[in-house]
């Protein structure tokens, strides 16, 4: 094996980009493994624990070019790969008619005011374009995560002063009028409207409730840190506010992450002053799980509570004698992620795992989120495999809009080589593009078990690993 490793100083191209490029170069002939990301310290780890040599000087402004190559002859073929494949990703059509687009968030209000405007560029530039739209009179919802805290706060109490909503930052996922923005499951419209500081949160109400024949008409995301002491709630009295207006919602849910409590009391004695109901679905010790959020949902609105799907196939007869004594938690939503540790802690103690979220800020600054990069996870379930404490491997599997096309394409391989039981959480519907049925039948083929409740999945990991013990 040959490497070649070089950096390119200021040049620029965003994750999701790069992860395309990269692909495409891995699959030239003569390429066993390729890396084009920009050279932010969690790259550099990732490519140092690939056995890349980082040359000196990297800075988070580089690209850096990492190939491993089974014939050093390949060499020319993939750097003129790499050439290709980043022209491609980065091209713009142009024709000698087409007018210029706005370079800002506030020249393009100029041209086309009101509306909502997504925000979706690297956290310390999101300020002066979320507060554009801001001062237009516009809602705005913030994709971005890396956001600093204080910015957070000024462009919230900036929304609440011109009555306009801000979703975000890290809001990975919304609905309104039925159309789904950024990680969005395919739903029908319903009668029931979502508020969440929580991305994942939300999806799992959004697949649950369908399952159960109940559709959602709107969801507003505001951010996992908008029920913090700092925020304290801003963004959600307002999306509540907003649902409480619209006729066609019956029942508002309102999901989060574990709140600050001094804001948790606010935000409940507020929603009690509305004239639709509200049911609450804030994780945290001793709170009820989302499952079971969506089973009192369904209750109110008259519905039947179904049972949940679990497909399973070779999960018992994995399990290792002796198993190891821990679960290895591996999620891709962090909420999911939150929500497990709480069940599993409660049930085994504070020693019960390892519960890791790869969408949390340390993992993403430079790199796409998990749900379209699984690369960081997969290397993960690499080391877990011969990880002698572990004894049940939980996962999440995402789906919906913006998500990776087939995420259990290289899914299912990492399972089959884990001597561990698996138990996966897809969070889907049918009529998500990546065909959530077609997806359990992958992962139930590599040997996992797969659950469409998160909940019902924690619950059997442990059970798997207290009947090994």
């Amino acid at each position: 094996m040959t490497t070649h490793v070089e950096l390119r100083p200021g040049a620029f191209a965003d994750s999701v980009t790069l992860l395309q490029v990269s692909r495409s170069v891995q699959g030239l002939a003569g390429v066993a493994a390729a890396q084009v990301a920009m050279a932010t310290p969690l790259n550099l780890d990732v490519l140092a624990g690939m056995g890349f040599q980082i040359p000196a000087g990297a800075t988070p402004n580089d690209l850096i070019v990492a190939l491993r190559l089974e014939d050093p002859d390949a060499l020319p073929a993939a750097l003129s790969g790499v050439e290709q494949a980043l022209a491609e990703a980065t091209r713009r059509p142009t024709t000698a008619e087409e007018e210029a687009p706005p370079r800002t968030t506030a020249a393009a209000l100029r041209g086309a005011p009101g509306g909502v405007v997504l925000v979706s560029v690297p956290g310390p530039n999101v300020l002066p374009e979320a507060m554009d739209a801001v001062d237009a009179g516009s809602d705005v919802m913030i994709f971005s995560d890396n956001v600093p805290l204080a910015e957070e706060v000024a462009l919230k109490r900036a929304a609440a002063d011109r009555g306009v909503l801000v979703m975000g930052p890290d809001c990975g996922t919304a609905v309104l009028g039925g159309v789904g923005l950024g990680f969005a499951n395919v739903v029908s419209p319903g009668p029931v409207g979502i508020v969440a500081a929580s991305g994942t949160g939300c999806q799992q109400l959004l697949c649950l409730l369908d399952h159960a024949g109940v559709g959602v008409t709107s969801a507003l995301g505001v951010g996992g840190r908008d029920l913090s002491a700092e925020v304290g709630g801003l963004a959600t009295r307002e999306a509540l506010r907003r649902l409480d207006e619209d006729p066609t919602v019956e029942l508002i849910v309102l999901v989060s992450k574990p709140p600050a409590p001094e804001v948790a009391a606010e935000i409940t004695a507020y929603a009690d002053g509305l004239g639709t109901p509200v049911e609450l679905a804030l994780l945290g010790p001793g709170q009820p799980d989302l499952t079971a959020a969506a089973e009192r949902v369904l209750t109110r609105l008259g519905g039947q509570v179904p049972q949940w799907p679990v497909v399973s196939r070779q999960a018992l007869a994995r399990l290792p004698q002796p198993p190891g004594p821990r679960i290895s938690g591996l999620f891709v939503g962090g909420t999911l992620c939150q929500e497990a540790r709480l069940i599993a802690e409660e049930a085994l103690g504070p020693d019960a795992g390892t519960f890791v979220d790869f969408g949390d800020d340390a993992y993403t600054a430079g790199r796409a989120h998990p749900m379209i990069d699984p690369t960081l996870r997969l290397e993960e379930l690499a080391k877990v495999a011969s990880d002698a404490d572990t004894g049940v491997v939980l996962l999440d599997v995402v789906l919906g809009h913006g998500v990776e096309p087939d995420p259990a394409a290289l899914l299912a391989p990492a399972i089959e080589r884990l001597p561990q039981p698996v138990v996966v959480t897809v969070v889907g519907t049918p009529a998500d593009p990546q065909v959530r049925d077609r997806q359990v039948r992958a992962l139930t083929a590599a040997g996992a078990e797969v659950h469409l409740s998160n909940a019902l999945a924690t619950r059997r990991a442990v059970e798997l690993l207290e009947s090994g013990r």
